[in-house]
């Protein structure tokens, strides 16, 4: 680096270092507390429905269903009964956490030599006709897979519910049949797919209105088709969606396209309970569910800012925000060389989690200057596209249970195929695997694809935080800089949700994406390090949107919600208010 700007770089930190205590963000919203139940979710709306199931005697789980439905009516750009589902929750009796991983697998017959055959009908060029297909579809039948997101609300109630499912389901059930204003944000992400949503005869049906245009915000929208499938489900349970008349317009919908499904792909799948892997952080016990997803590159790169002492570099400090600009290289690299469904291949879990490897790989990071390319881990192509379109949600009630949940289509709506009176859009999740062979992410049938939805959770001294930032690849790297904001800088959960972030979602490159909200000094001198900077407003979603719930030892509850989306954190009524 030339002595000149290692000079003004070396100033611009010792300055951000010296006012780091001036630069808590200025928040927007204060945390609801209270000691009863709260539910923080995208959807003010959705959040009430499941504040009223708590209000009913439900708790959080029951809670966290209900949520989730209305969401997926009320926010089809990121989620619905065609996507998958990730939770993790916290039983207050046992003090036990619980996975719960409902990602569905790829259809019976659908390979990467099935999709070598299908040439320019895949990849319509003159190149892919000669040479097949090297890449997975991004979108289309070739990148659906099951949808798990039914069998995940089943598994969910069936161990730890209170309530019935119809129940469960009501509020949603009356949303989609009398109509809900649409919320702004939302509205501007629906406004943006009407390209997408009008090239399919259903999707225009289910999701556009009159003269083919999205619904504005504040306009009331029906989905009568969904309360369709919902009541079914509401009925029959998870039979209700992977059998009969559901099951078999999702089969069609893909035969008809050209892809391999069978109503065996769908009845016989099942979500899996699994064991949350943990890293500690400054004292605090991080958790999220393991692989295939990605929520083992938060905990990477956990290990390696562990190595620095963030806390005295200062908040949103060009040093603090370069490790982590690093770190997350680093835990990248492996995350994409190393994972995928852990029922086909074994993964490295505890390798890649060990102290000492993160002691070893944290000395690649230098203080000085951005590295650009970094190589993965020496232990013994994945595809990139952009999916930010996920909701995150979570719940609390009054006995301290609590609830980590997520759930995606993955790209916007999903895939692009509507099933016919469905009322809902298949998930393009297969889109993650890897054509590349031998590799733990190779797509196969019944297989899982690598997985970017991650809900998290946190705890310290009795005190717990369920917490999620959705938005692809940005997650990881967002829960790691959630979690520094509150064990290094001391943030609260609306502070460290509030607070400017950073993303890197390219591989390799020295290119990041950096919000506003980070002071220009520091956006200077990282700068000076090598970072190039794209700097962008807050509202843009490519930062992720979250929501968090903090229970104290002494019985006090917080919800913290994001203020770049259209949500809001409910707590409960008292039962005089009932």
């Amino acid at each position: 680096m030339p002595r000149t700007i290692a000079a003004l770089t070396l100033a611009a930190i010792a300055m951000t270092a010296a006012h780091a205590d001036q630069l808590r963000p200025i928040v927007g919203r204060s945390m609801v507390a209270t000691r009863l139940g709260i539910v923080a979710s995208s959807q003010p709306l959705a959040a009430r429905a499941g504040v009223q199931i708590l209000e009913r005697g439900g708790n959080a789980i029951d809670a966290a269903i209900a949520t989730n439905a209305a969401v997926g009516l009320m926010e089809p750009t990121g989620n619905g009964l065609g996507g998958d589902l990730f939770a993790i929750v916290f039983e207050a009796k046992t003090g036990a956490l619980y996975g719960l991983n409902a990602s569905g697998w790829a259809p019976t017959g659908l390979t990467p030599e099935f999709l070598r055959s299908k040439g320019a009908a895949v990849k319509p060029s003159a190149v892919a006709a000669a040479e097949g297909v090297t890449e997975m579809p991004q979108r289309g039948v070739y990148s659906v897979t099951v949808p798990g997101v039914v069998a995940g609300w089943d598994a969910l109630r069936s161990r730890f519910g209170r309530l019935a499912l119809a129940d469960l389901l009501a509020p949603a059930i009356f949303y989609a049949e009398q109509g809900f204003p649409v919320a702004e944000v939302t509205a501007r992400g629906w406004k943006s797919a009407v390209p997408f949503l009008s090239a399919q005869a259903n999707a225009r049906k289910t999701f556009l209105v009159e003269e083919g245009r999205a619904p504005a915000a504040g306009e009331v929208f029906r989905n009568p088709d969904l309360a369709g499938s919902l009541r079914l489900i509401a009925a029959q349970g998870r039979d209700g969606f992977y059998k009969g008349r559901t099951a078999t317009a999702i089969v069609r919908a893909i035969g008809e396209a050209g892809g391999t499904m069978t109503e065996a792909d769908l009845a016989e799948f099942q979500p899996e309970w699994v064991d949350p892997i943990q890293t500690t952080y400054r004292g605090w016990t991080v958790s999220e569910i393991p692989p295939q997803g990605q929520g083992i590159a938060a905990l990477m790169m956990l290990n390696l800012m562990e190595r620095f002492p963030l806390g005295d570099y200062g908040f949103h400090s060009p040093r603090a925000l370069h490790v982590m600009i690093e770190a997350k290289k680093l835990a990248y690299a492996d995350l994409l060389r190393y994972i995928g469904d852990p029922r086909f291949s074994k993964l490295p879990v505890s390798e890649l989690l060990s102290k000492q490897r993160a002691s070893d790989r944290a000395m690649r990071i230098d203080l000085s200057r951005a590295q650009c390319a970094v190589e993965p881990s020496r232990l013994d192509g994945i595809t990139t596209a952009q999916g930010h379109d996920t909701i995150y949600l979570t719940t609390i009630d009054r006995d301290g249970n609590m609830v980590s949940l997520i759930q995606s289509n993955y790209s916007g709506f999903g895939s692009g195929l509507v099933p016919d009176g469905a009322g809902f859009m298949l998930q393009n999740r297969g889109a993650l695997f890897t054509l590349e062979p031998n590799h733990a992410n190779t797509l196969a049938p019944r297989k899982r694809p690598l997985h970017t939805i991650i809900p998290a959770f946190m705890e310290k001294d009795g005190t717990r935080i369920a917490f999620g930032i959705m938005g692809g690849w940005n997650q990881a790297q967002a829960h790691a800089q959630f979690v520094a904001d509150i064990a290094d800088f001391g943030l609260t959960p609306q502070e460290a949700l509030e607070a400017g972030r950073f993303t890197k979602t390219t591989f390799p490159g020295c290119d990041v994406q950096i919000e506003a909200l980070v002071p220009e000094p520091t956006r200077t001198a990282l700068t000076a390090l090598g970072h190039s900077l794209k700097v962008e407003p807050p509202r843009t979603g490519q930062f992720g949107w979250g929501q968090a719930i903090m229970a104290r030892p002494d019985g006090v509850h917080f919800g913290a919600s994001e203020p770049r989306h259209d949500g809001m954190a409910i707590p409960e009524a008292p039962p005089v208010f009932k």
